[in-house]
């Protein structure tokens, strides 16, 4: 296989999330920073002093303005992801890969034109869900590929932070949980159908907290519940995954994997390590970056991508039909791209 040396990359927005992107980049031997770009000029010119590299102040200027393979986009908007799509068609247009922000938009039909953009021009596209991007995670997933779990029975999620934004009646459900939705999918499969509670908690405007039900196309039923209500502390997030041959359960996404074999009264367990582990959640971000920037020096195709803008795009179609579900007291059925 054929590998490319370097990725030269840019990172479009400069807020705090870009800055931890750009930053990354500056730091990976598989990537250079190349550029940055905010359409707010004095955000734009600190992050340019701040790494030393060239500043643009729109997405086209710096397509012409320097050579780039790659760019993450980083802006965010309302709903945390309105402002992903333009930049992000810009750049696949110009034919640059790109690793979006988390979710992959807020709008449906917006989402499906990113992904059906970046299938058309054979270029990889990957979402920052980093969650599933942690050692433990990732032994998680062995585990399951090698069969330890078997069969899928029942799988549970749980997230929880304090985000007192008030922003629309959907913000937490459709900001927070793309990550917790891409676990549940990671290892159980498609989501076919879902019922969703939801309560603004005392003081609140939007729908802070929410609980779902699930059921997979797999036949497996899931349970996930997420929070903007909770203050923030450790642990902040837990899955579980229950099947006919084994148990797991996963702290944090990388504190913490346990293993409860059937049949068995011991059990395995994997504690993040001090050293070459996760040192904190600033990890998962650099942990997700490199491996998108080595899937595309190894020329992996596009539809390999770990994490790919079409796993984006399914998470948010469980998240609308969630919405429905709320709207209209009812199940909904997910809908299929």
């Amino acid at each position: 296989m054929e590998r490319i040396a370097m990725q030269k990359a840019g990172v479009i927005g400069m807020g705090p999330v870009g800055n931890r992107h750009a930053s990354i980049y500056a730091e990976l031997e598989t990537a250079e920073l190349a550029a940055v770009c905010d359409i707010d000029r004095e955000r734009a010119d600190a992050a340019g002093r701040k790494f030393g590299v060239p500043v643009f102040y729109s997405v086209p200027a710096m397509i012409e303005g320097e050579s780039l393979d790659m760019v993450s986009v980083t802006t965010a908007g309302e709903e945390y992801g309105s402002d992903h799509y333009e930049p992000t068609i810009q750049a696949l247009d110009a034919g640059l890969h790109v690793l979006g922000e988390k979710p992959i938009c807020n709008e449906i039909g917006k989402a499906e034109a990113m992904v059906a953009k970046a299938r058309e021009r054979g270029l990889c596209y990957g979402i920052n869900l980093n969650h599933r991007f942690t050692p433990a995670a990732r032994l998680a997933r062995k585990w399951v590929d090698e069969g330890r779990v078997g069969t899928p029975l029942f799988l549970n999620m749980s997230m929880w932070i304090q985000n007192p934004r008030e922003s629309s009646p959907w913000f937490q459900i459709k900001a927070l949980h793309p990550h917790t939705v891409d676990i549940l999918r990671h290892f159980g499969g498609d989501i076919e159908a879902v019922q969703c509670f939801a309560m603004k908690a005392p003081g609140r405007k939007i729908f802070s907290t929410a609980q779902f039900n699930l059921r997979f196309v797999s036949g497996a039923v899931g349970h996930l519940c997420g929070s903007y209500d909770i203050e923030r502390g450790h642990p902040m997030e837990r899955f579980e995954m229950a099947g006919l041959k084994g148990r797991i359960v996963l702290e944090d996404m990388w504190r913490e994997l346990t293993l409860y074999p059937a049949g068995s009264l011991e059990k395995t367990v994997f504690t993040n390590p001090v050293f070459g582990g996760v040192r904190d959640f600033f990890d998962t971000f650099r942990n997700r970056i490199a491996r998108f920037v080595e899937q595309v020096n190894d020329r992996d195709p596009p539809e390999a991508i770990d994490g790919s803008g079409a796993d984006g795009l399914a998470a948010q179609r469980v998240l609308a039909a969630a919405i429905r579900s709320v709207e209209e007291e009812r199940v909904v059925k997910v809908e299929e791209g």
